[in-house]
């Protein structure tokens, strides 16, 4: 009896290191982000660069038109920056709107090779034939609306030496509903403390799918995919490359989100289905290059390497917390049985409850900085009442993930105008 209850408290022990493991890089990150979070990259001199926005859209004719609203808007020279839309396989009047709203549109159909990547490589395709003058691009999606110093902060940026700037992707009236709301709180933890931390340790933001700035060189050398994220295959490729991507918190854009878990369903199975995709191809690859260049003495590129690979092993937060209560009531129970029928195995035990303490402190405790830094609205913290009905429905969602069943083409985003949202 005692050699069975040492053995599985064993086992719980080697989980909990593992998930132990992940906690203590995360709170690395928060560390870091909170050096990194009074540190702003401050406009000078007059702007200096042309920039393209390239705003990828299918079936965009209810928000693209505040889009390029919001565009005509900002605080920087007109003659500097131009907007083009391509109209993936649209069925509405995407197309009419976008010339009427000032943008250069550019029309597209294709039977097979559909989404996102595809449509945003043959654009650029299209604006090489055509000799574009341009010094970077700018990825926007098309129900995005983008803070007015938005190409300002991005200019310092080239001014700077950057190639490749993610800006701040956050959620567009973040107190519309708890699901908006909660899908704030997650992205604030992703797409701001985890970047703000990578730059004060010299490693790369990632790309988040929006608001994405490429030196136009950089656009030559690496291609859009036609892949579920596209975005993060992009950033694997760059990272091969040895390119860092850097954050700008300063810069903002701002998605609608649907306001239902059911309208955000389609969009999150893609996420999730690509994330895995990601973690299957390129974490040992990842691991690979950062063993070698460690060989090597290439610290900074072995820590980039490494820290990517990290971003591909952290599960989404939600299903991290859920791992750890899992753990943490099995480490009770044990505990418990020890105490009551084998003495022998309680040191083992006590050790698996002082590391769920650490878990549930640590997880707190990176949750609480990351909204703070994050500067999320009061009335936001509410929808974490909600959160054992979005912790519900995101296991619902891996499990379809899990099970493999796919989508096809270009899946439209249920949008909080659609009538199937009603």
């Amino acid at each position: 009896m005692s050699t069975l209850f040492l053995i599985a408290n064993l086992l719980l022990l080697l989980a909990l290191l593992v998930l132990a493991g992940m906690v203590v890089y995360l709170l690395l990150l928060t560390v870091a982000a909170c050096l990194a979070w009074e540190r702003q990259l401050k406009p000078i001199g007059p702007p200096a660069h042309r920039i393209l926005f390239l705003i990828p859209a299918h079936n965009e004719a209810a928000l693209l038109p505040a889009t390029l609203a919001n565009l005509r808007q900002l605080d920087y020279p007109t003659e500097l920056y131009e907007v083009h839309v391509v109209a993936d396989n649209c069925s509405d009047n995407t197309a009419e709107l976008g010339r009427a709203g000032g943008a250069f549109v550019h029309e597209r159909f294709h039977n097979t090779l559909k989404g996102k990547g595809c449509a945003l490589q043959w654009l650029l395709r299209r604006l090489w034939a055509a000799e574009t003058t341009h010094d970077a691009v700018v990825v926007l999606d098309a129900d995005s609306i983008v803070s007015r110093n938005f190409l300002r902060v991005m200019d310092a940026h080239l001014t700077a030496g950057a190639r490749a700037v993610q800006a701040h992707y956050a959620v567009r009236d973040s107190g519309s509903s708890p699901a908006v709301a909660l899908r704030y709180i997650a992205m604030a933890m992703v797409n701001y403390l985890r970047p703000l931390g990578r730059m004060l340790l010299g490693s790369s933001a990632g790309l988040k799918g929006n608001g994405m700035l490429f030196r136009a060189e950089l656009t030559h050398q690496h291609q859009w995919t036609a892949h579920l994220t596209e975005d993060v295959e992009l950033h694997m490729s760059l990272i091969a490359a040895g390119e860092q991507v850097l954050f700008s918190p300063d810069a903002v854009v701002w998605a609608e989100m649907p306001s239902t878990l059911a309208g955000s369903t389609t969009q999150n199975e893609r996420w999730e289905r690509g994330r895995l995709e990601m973690l299957r191809r390129y974490l040992p690859r990842l691991l690979g290059d950062a063993s070698r260049a460690l060989g090597r003495g290439q610290w900074r590129r072995a820590y980039l390497n490494f820290d990517a690979a990290m971003e591909h092993l952290i599960p989404p937060f939600t299903v991290l917390v859920v791992l750890s209560l899992l753990l943490s009531a099995a480490a009770i129970l044990l505990f418990a049985l020890s105490l009551w029928l084998a003495p022998s195995a309680l040191s083992w035990a006590t050790a698996n409850i002082l590391l769920t303490l650490f878990l549930v402190v640590g997880q707190t405790i990176y949750l609480g900085v990351g909204l703070y830094l994050a500067g999320t609205p009061k009335d936001t913290y509410k929808a974490l009442l909600h959160a054992p009905a979005f912790m519900l429905w995101k296991l619902v969602l891996y499990g379809r993930v899990l099970r493999g069943r796919q989508q096809k083409g270009w899946i439209r985003t249920t949008r909080n105008e659609d009538k199937s949202t009603m």
